[in-house]
């Protein structure tokens, strides 16, 4: 089966982690003293180094803004120091194309030839807070790749029958692999336990043989490696062949001291290639703190202790943990196989659990399906990608995204993988990197990202960005600028030790005297820079605002350009500027606050009038003088004759949804705010407001009343509309149908009655006439001469009769 190519692009994203503000922006907040601390604060941070740019006033740190900030005080765009990251690729290798044949390969490259990822090393120069993506993509080709695969297998006694099915594996199992890749190496090793009580028995007979009754097997051992990785399958099937099964007392087996041999010692043959340790057992394992029971307390090195091939420091060290494990497995980009049997399968599930890029097959009885686990868990381990990465400068985060088969998206700890993957899927990473401030003194560190259980790696050198060009550039120690006293750069003095103000002219000790703070106070006041500054070398430096649009100024820091009067919530009404505490207006306005404006186009009436003629226009506002007319320009007349008829058809329509204007309401009849009662005693009267309310009833197509009121508020519009129709009752229709139906049964039921009485008053008439009739009759008592006797008499004439 031919592994193609997995493409897996990272956008590398360089972010900063910005600390969320208290107050302010974050350029603010830093009270940067020089260019560097300026830039470390944020993205939107640049310095200015134009030297006449500060006021008087403002201190040092407020050349420290937003860029754009800064330009609108006045910087020019040249002189604002704000750097930029930048990114080299330094090593691109294409990714090997090489495909597998049945035949020879003539120029078949080695392993250490092979490239899987795409590049191989970059550069970035990160800014601390910086948003700019930088994309690289990294190409992972895994077709026809070299794989090792190191046989690791349990030799105590149950797994007498294993054993002869793994004697022939060697060959199968390359003839299986073939399929997979045309450069395959295998090797074998062995394990039983630690070779002191209470693991083993100790009696030299037991040593010699620790199999009961006529079994002959071998001595116990620790961990053996029975051969290195190898292209020869026979030889694996010759050497495997020669194996005999050992013996133990316990149940649990010390293979965790094997794997641990096999992961760090060279002598098993690794190559720079994909890795598989196949593990297998019918038995649990001991574990770190177990080696206690033989008085085994020094905890395991993770160091290669093999002597003629047989780990001989069993008895000395302790079994490994299972981290310990999984750091060197990693460390050695070994994918492990556990072939256990069904008992054990929960046990290694969860240590697989544990151990990334690791696979759990089901072995059975006596290893009869060995070869079709060791292919199903290399499948299952092949379709997965996981990433990972080296240990973070601190202050540096890496964050994955992956966008994977069919569409799924995975982030946050899933972002480092992609699952189910087949051959020539295409998966991508998006990688953000995020830098907080200038980690490790701005010193170039390394991070590496590569796949789990593959050799190759891509490694990023990561700069920071820590000081300004200027720091570096045009820079001038003990300038006169700075009274031979400071290093003038980017624009401004940063003074010696013990120097301060802007020029350094004064020294640190000589700052509190009382002639340098009698400078800073005005017209003699006990206010040192007005309590909003402090007095730095006679000279006061104003206290900087958490908004940065927000400033004070002025020679005693006795003027700002926030506490002027405001309008609707807007400093100077949004119309003007404030210096220095009191507004400057913009043209056509006027006021304290500019809220006044001079332009009388906004009360001109539809007549072109001002104020319709019955107002004044004060503040671009009118002023009605008629108390009947109000609205913005004095021409709506709430009591005035055929009101209620004028919004007629837009109440009924917004409030009922009836009405000629139905399809056209939300058009025409949006000019008023709509607000329903339940009743009528609930409508505003005269009285409950100082402006005049017009009361309306009106009908509508179906003779039903609706009750509402008109009134103008200043220059809203509103109209109060009782919910429900007062419509005329009409007739109660079921007594109607019920009295209907009642009187057609009772004139039946009556007609049936007298029906019936008439019937029975004829018959008791024709009864009394056919009695009467009846004792009239005289009856003949002849015989009828047609009528025959049904009697015939015969008589014997020998009858004489006697008895």
């Amino acid at each position: 089966m031919d592994l193609k190519v997995i493409l897996i692009s990272l956008l590398l994203g360089v972010f900063c982690y910005c600390n969320p503000q208290k107050e302010g922006n974050e350029c603010i907040s830093a009270n940067a003293k020089h260019c560097g601390e300026c830039i470390q604060a944020g993205a939107k941070c640049g310095w200015c180094e134009q030297e006449n740019f500060l006021k008087q006033g403002e201190a040092l740190s407020t050349r420290c803004d937003e860029v754009e900030s800064l330009k609108d005080r006045g910087c020019n765009d040249s002189q604002i120091q704000n750097p930029t990251g930048k990114k080299w690729i330094i090593t691109n290798k294409r990714v090997t194309n090489r495909k597998k044949v049945t035949g020879v390969e003539t120029n078949k490259p080695k392993p250490e030839e092979i490239t899987q990822i795409q590049p191989q090393k970059l550069r970035l120069n990160l800014r601390s807070g910086e948003n700019t993506f930088y994309t690289f993509y990294l190409n992972f080709k895994s077709e026809d790749y070299p794989i090792d695969l190191y046989y690791l297998m349990d030799l105590s006694y149950s797994m007498k029958d294993d054993l002869e099915n793994v004697k022939n594996l060697g060959t199968s199992l390359m003839l299986e692999m073939k399929k997979i890749t045309s450069d395959f190496h295998i090797g074998f090793g062995s394990f039983v336990e630690k070779t002191v009580m209470p693991y083993i028995s100790t009696t030299p007979s037991k040593l010699l043989n620790p199999c009961t009754g006529d079994q002959n097997c071998t001595s116990p051992f620790s961990y053996k490696n029975v051969l290195s990785l190898t292209s020869d399958g026979n030889m694996f099937n010759s050497l495997v062949g020669k194996q005999q099964i050992s013996g133990n007392l316990d149940s649990p087996e010390g293979g965790f001291d094997a794997i641990m041999q096999v992961a760090v010692c060279g002598e098993i043959g690794w190559r720079n290639v994909t890795r598989l340790l196949v593990f297998s057992t019918d038995a649990g394992f001991h574990f770190a703190g177990d080696g206690k029971l033989g008085g085994i307390v020094l905890p395991n090195d993770g160091k290669c202790h093999l002597e003629d091939n047989v780990y001989t420091m069993s008895h000395y060290y302790d079994y490994p943990s299972i981290a310990h494990l999984v750091q060197k497995l990693s460390d050695n980009n070994i994918q492990t196989i556990f072939a256990v049997t069904e008992e054990f399968q929960p046990v290694y599930q969860e240590l697989k659990n544990l151990i990334p890029k690791s696979a759990v097959g089901t072995l059975s009885a006596n290893s009869s399906n060995v070869i079709n686990l060791i292919i199903d868990a290399y499948n299952s381990l092949s379709s997965e990608v996981i990433l990972d990465n080296s240990k973070l400068p601190e202050g540096v985060e890496i964050e994955y995204k992956s966008q994977c088969k069919n569409g799924v998206v995975n982030d946050k700890d899933d972002g480092r993988k992609c699952s189910n993957i087949s051959i020539g899927d295409e998966v991508n990473f998006n990688i953000t990197v995020t830098s907080k401030g200038c980690p490790n003194e701005g010193k170039s560190e390394t991070i590496k990202i590569k796949p789990l259980g593959f050799t190759e790696e891509v490694e990023i050198i990561l700069n920071f960005i820590c000081d300004c060009q200027c720091q570096n550039n045009d820079v001038v120690k003990k300038s006169e600028k700075c009274s031979l006293n400071g290093t003038f750069e980017c624009g401004a003095c940063r003074c010696f030790e013990g120097r301060v103000g802007r020029n350094c002219e004064c020294s640190s000790n000589d700052m509190a005297t009382d002639d340098m703070d009698q400078t800073c106070r005005k017209d003699n006041s006990t206010d040192i820079c007005s309590n909003n500054g402090e007095c730095v070398c006679g000279t006061c430096e104003c206290k900087k605002r958490p908004n940065p649009e927000e400033r004070y100024s002025g020679q005693f820091c006795e003027c700002d350009n926030f506490n002027c009067d405001r309008s609707e919530n807007k400093l100077c009404g949004g119309n003007g500027r404030c210096v220095c505490r009191e507004c400057i207006c913009d043209p056509m306005w006027s006021g304290r606050a500019c809220d006044c404006s001079l332009d009388n186009s906004t009360c001109l009436a539809t007549n072109k009038q001002i104020c319709n003629g019955r107002g004044r226009c004060e503040c671009g506002v009118c002023k009605c003088t008629d108390p009947k007319f109000q609205g913005p320009t004095c021409e709506t007349c709430p009591t005035c004759p055929g009101v209620c008829a004028e919004h007629k058809l837009c109440v009924q329509c917004r409030a009922f949804g009836t009405g000629e204007k139905m399809k056209t309401c939300k058009e025409e009849c949006s000019y008023f705010n709509l607000i329903t009662v339940k009743d009528r005693n609930k409508l505003p009267q005269p009285n409950d407001y100082p402006y005049p309310v017009m009361h309306c009833k009106e009908r509508d197509a179906n003779d039903c009343w609706f009750y509402y009121t008109y009134a103008v508020n200043d220059t809203e519009r509103e109209v109060h509309v009782v919910d429900k129709l007062d419509c005329p009752s009409g007739p109660d229709i079921i007594p109607i149908v019920a009295g209907v139906v009642a009187g057609i049964v009772l004139i039946g039921l009556a007609l049936l009655l007298i029906w019936k009485l008439l019937m029975i008053i004829h018959d008791r008439r024709e009864f009394a006439k056919f009695e009467k009739e009846k004792m009239n009759a005289k009856w003949d008592t002849g015989e009828n001469p047609i009528y025959k006797s049904a009697v015939t008499t015969v008589v014997n004439p020998k009858y004489e009769g006697k008895c």
